[in-house]
């Protein structure tokens, strides 16, 4: 997270929508949480979906309007679904990151407080403490505690950069719907010979660097949005949209599941990806351009990126995956026309929030901005968000699916 990991915090605070609510609660904690303990955005992806998860479960349990994902807990007369999906939040959470007990404790007695029934608080509990048993088993052994096994290759005797790069083994976690990393693997990236990876490296050479003449303010401020990595973007917009009258609390925990479902597999998939090409960003391929064979690329050996780039391979755009598969469940709930108007502020720009009045141009924004940030070449993004889009499909059409 780097620089941002001081601002997101207060960012989680305008994160979604003004009203409270178990669901918003909890999210904002689970993101204050894991920011907090400095995880990868690929980890606070597995993070999120199983908070999610685990709350749609409860609160489908005590509201049976879908099929559950795989915990089946049958809900008292009387609980609580707010109530259950609390403790079950909180139950997941404190397992995770037990450093975290008091915090958490303190969060879920105010989310209890105004329950006076002690039949109605036992009965919740209980509930919410199965589901989150269940979601803590489902995903244990799932491979996320795998070691970084990455080795450098490097003629011995000579220097390279010692950091490791994130992520070498995270394509091969379990996924939580796709039935492997590789799945939707892509093909490989152009040749550094084609007319294509030349237009690619001109358009980042030019609209990408630190020290770009042509590339607008507005283009500068939008790469700056999204430097933010994780969930946090995407759960702000999909909280955005679901904030209208008449939508059921099962319905809006169904969303927030489906989302983060879909972005944590995309991160599987995308790595799975990534580490099977080992392409190189645009900081390599521009200050090496005299290696690529193309007369059309020329190098310069001082050409910085607009933003850090990121520790891992370049293809295909993480970023561009997880807009994809997140924009996937968000037309599929609201339609891919106009929707109402939906706004997000990010820590990476806190004093411009965004909006859009379709998902398919939040979708879009994104691939620019990893352009305009220099960190990824344009046929990246379209491979990256094609197979979000794939990932998103898939997950809708397979799980949390209506009861007949």
């Amino acid at each position: 997270m780097g620089r941002l990991g001081a601002t997101a915090l207060g960012a989680l605070l305008i994160a979604g929508p003004a009203t409270a609510d178990v669901l918003g609660d909890w999210t904002d904690t689970t993101l204050a949480v894991a920011v907090a303990a400095g995880q990868p955005a690929f980890l606070q992806s597995r993070t999120m979906a199983m908070v999610h998860v685990a709350m749609f479960e409860a609160i489908n349990s005590v509201d049976a309007r879908y099929v559950p994902f795989r915990v089946k807990a049958t809900a008292s007369p009387g609980t609580s679904a707010e109530a259950a999906a609390a403790v079950a939040a909180h139950d997941v959470l404190a397992a995770l990151y037990p450093a975290e007990a008091a915090r958490l404790d303190a969060s879920l007695d105010i989310a209890l407080a105004r329950l006076t029934d002690a039949g109605v608080r036992a009965s919740s509990a209980a509930l919410g403490q199965r589901v989150a048993a269940g979601i803590l088993a489902l995903r244990t052994g799932d491979g996320s505690d795998a070691p970084n096994a990455w080795t450098p290759r490097t003629p011995p005797g000579l220097y390279i950069p010692t950091s490791l790069p994130l992520g070498s083994a995270w394509g091969k976690v379990t996924p939580w719907v796709l039935e492997r990393g590789d799945q939707l693997q892509p093909a490989p990236p152009p040749a550094l010979t084609s007319a294509e990876w030349a237009r690619d490296y001109n358009e980042v050479k030019s609209l990408g660097g630190k020290g770009s003449q042509v590339r607008t303010a507005a283009q500068t401020e939008t790469a700056l949005f999204w430097i933010p990595t994780g969930p946090l973007l995407f759960c702000a917009a999909a909280r955005e949209l679901m904030d209208v009258p008449g939508r059921a609390l099962v319905q809006n925990a169904r969303l927030l599941a489906l989302l983060s479902l879909a972005l944590a597999d995309s991160y599987i998939a995308v790595f799975a990806a990534k580490y099977t090409y080992n392409f190189w960003r645009p900081i390599t391929a521009i200050r090496d351009g005299d290696m690529d064979q193309n007369d059309a690329t020329q190098a310069d050996p001082t050409w910085l990126a607009l933003i850090d780039t990121p520790m891992h391979p370049e293809y295909p755009c993480a970023h561009c995956i997880n807009a994809g598969a997140a924009g996937a469940i968000l037309e599929a709930e609201f339609g891919s026309g106009k929707v109402r108007a939906f706004r997000v502020t990010s820590p990476g720009s806190p004093r411009t929030p965004h909006s859009w009045q379709r998902v398919s141009d939040f979708v879009d924004e994104v691939s620019n901005a990893r352009v305009w940030g220099g960190v990824h070449f344009r046929n990246s993004t379209v491979v990256g968000t094609a197979m979000g889009r794939k990932v998103g499909e898939l997950v809708w059409q397979k799980v949390l699916r209506p009861l007949k």
